[in-house]
């Protein structure tokens, strides 16, 4: 069984308001929606989400409602960047676990089929990193497998999980898929509005 992994540490300074409790279209916060598109996975066994000291308490209110299968967990000092967070929910998760999905609190509305196909295309493939594509873009959730594992804790925090990913450039898998969600990042004001 896999394990995910969603980062949502950032302090939102851009938007102004902690991300994890904006509005998808429907009405979810964005922390549910990815939640609820992670638990529908059945080969997901555990959700790790990372939160930070801004919005921690925020966060694990509306987690709250998945605690069976999710564990929040803190990033001490999320200013390190990104790949401090990744490495904070890599040590929460089980020790044998095969792989992990990662993705961010700021891409709230991946579909289910997106989740599945990157899962089975790992598993038919054994690939070190598969993520989805729509055209040249590529989105999330990202999967790694654990033969990576201790390179992403190796990689300085300023270079950050895509020098892991560029050094895999010729071995990871780009899976085509139909789904603007996986590629909507919501950083600023603008972005929300667009997105709602």
């Amino acid at each position: 069984m896999l394990s995910a992994i969603v980062l949502a540490a950032g302090e939102s300074r851009r938007m102004g308001s902690p991300k994890a409790s904006l509005l998808t279209a429907d009405g979810r916060p964005f922390i549910v929606s990815i939640l609820e598109t992670l638990t529908s996975c059945v080969d997901i066994d555990g959700i790790i989400v990372v939160t930070g000291i801004h919005h921690d308490v925020t966060v694990r209110a509306m987690a709250d409602a998945h605690q069976e299968r999710v564990h929040v967990v803190r990033n001490a000092d999320p200013s390190r960047g990104q790949l401090s967070s990744l490495w904070t929910g890599l040590d929460a998760i089980p020790a044998d676990a095969p792989a992990v999905l990662m993705t961010l609190v700021d891409v709230p509305t991946i579909h289910p089929s997106t989740v599945r196909v990157v899962v089975d295309t790992w598993k038919a493939t054994h690939a070190p990193i598969v993520r989805p594509a729509m055209g040249a873009r590529h989105g999330h959730p990202v999967l790694f497998d654990r033969s990576v594992f201790d390179e992403l804790r190796r990689t300085p925090l300023d270079a950050g999980a895509k020098h892991v990913v560029r050094a895999h450039a010729h071995e990871l898998v780009n899976v085509p898929v139909i789904d603007p969600g996986c590629l909507n990042d919501v950083d600023t004001p603008e972005d929300y509005q667009e997105l709602r």
